[in-house]
């Protein structure tokens, strides 16, 4: 486990920039593949092109494939860093949902990762006040036990959890511990749900563990990380005044609207020279 401690201080003085699989997945979609099946591929073009890390899912069904994950990174010269993951934590069977997701985290722990990120399930309504009391314990009880294995828990948010000025959002961290229930701020997500960045990052900035990283042009999620809706020049000052933890991780995910004019590998090569010129990373 000194290891992972290394890892995690190295992490927050140096950084670290990643590629989430989601978008990854589309593009290879859009040509009638699996990206599951052509990793090997994917990570190499995150390693040439300057990246450290891919994020991908935390297994909680088969544990042992955490490690394998954490074995492809390193064949292509990437390190584990995070992995990504969901739950329905606002349900009485929630204790459960939290014992699958921890066993699949003991074993990314040995891997040498250092964050889960959570998106808890949406429900396709309002969770009620009881669920989010269960929701709110359940993601106490996650984020204990991760920290127990020198994990840090970032809790991630779609436009579900915005709603109602991010009655969610909001309630997720007010009934949890800073340093057990952290933040993985995701900052597309916010703009889209409601939320300005920067206001999160005032409100919960030291609660930050990771990022998300994504650009759009009139609100539609633009191909490469670059100029447009989100202003990442104020958001990269104030995390560089503040110090905070420098894990980004890049997600170019394609939606209807999107113009794609470039492959995958290139949006992604012009990305980490966005993160590289506007973060210092």
């Amino acid at each position: 486990m000194a290891g992972v401690a290394f890892g995690a201080a190295e992490t927050k003085t140096a950084g670290v920039v990643g590629s989430q699989l989601y978008g990854w997945g589309q593009y290879y979609q859009r040509e009638g593949k699996d990206m599951n099946a052509h990793l090997d591929e994917v990570f190499s073009g995150l390693r040439d092109a300057g990246y450290d890390y891919a994020e991908g899912n935390l297994d909680s069904v088969h544990p042992e494939k955490n490690a394998e994950f954490a074995a492809k990174l390193r064949a292509k010269g990437l390190r584990p860093v995070s992995l990504y993951t969901g739950g329905a934590l606002h349900t009485d069977g929630a204790d459960g949902v939290v014992e699958r997701l921890v066993a699949g985290a003991k074993v990314a722990a040995k891997s040498g990762f250092e964050v889960i990120v959570c998106n808890v399930d949406p429900i396709g309504r309002e969770k009620t006040d009881a669920e989010l009391v269960n929701q709110g314990r359940a993601l106490g009880r996650l984020g204990h036990e991760l920290k127990s294995l020198k994990l840090r828990l970032g809790v991630h948010h779609h436009t579900p959890e915005l709603g109602r000025q991010g009655r969610e959002y909001h309630h997720n961290f007010a009934v949890t511990r800073a340093g057990e229930v952290d933040f993985c701020i995701d900052t597309h997500w916010m703009y889209r749900g409601g939320i300005v960045p920067m206001d999160a990052l005032r409100q919960y900035g030291e609660r930050v563990v990771s990022w998300h990283l994504r650009q759009s042009r009139g609100q539609v999620w633009w191909e490469d990380l670059d100029q447009g809706d989100i202003d990442y020049s104020e958001i990269a000052a104030f995390a560089k005044s503040r110090n905070l933890p420098r894990r980004f991780s890049v997600e170019l995910a394609l939606e209807g609207g999107t113009k794609v004019t470039r492959n995958a590998v290139e949006n992604h090569r012009r990305s980490r020279e966005f993160v590289r010129r506007v973060f210092g990373v």
